[in-house]
């Protein structure tokens, strides 16, 4: 099973960089959020959608398998 790793950099599908800063709980329902940084902006998204598969019907020309991959050296930017 995937997890986010706090102070880990993930690339999104897209190409942008973030940061993952911490992992959050809402207080509705207990749901965890991922707050991450990019472009000195603080986001925050529900953790299964962090660690989703990109919808390849919507984008099947896409490469990167999941929404956010983990950047584990240079090659992976």
């Amino acid at each position: 099973m995937r997890e986010v790793k706090i102070n880990c950099f993930y690339k999104h599908f897209k190409g942008m960089i973030v940061k993952v800063l911490l992992i959050a709980k809402d207080s509705e329902d207990l749901s965890e959020k991922v707050v991450y940084s990019h472009d000195n902006e603080i986001w925050v998204r529900d953790k299964n959608e962090f660690l989703s598969l990109v919808d390849k019907k919507k984008y099947p020309n896409i490469k990167q398998k999941y929404r956010f991959e983990e950047v584990k050296g240079d090659n992976d930017i």
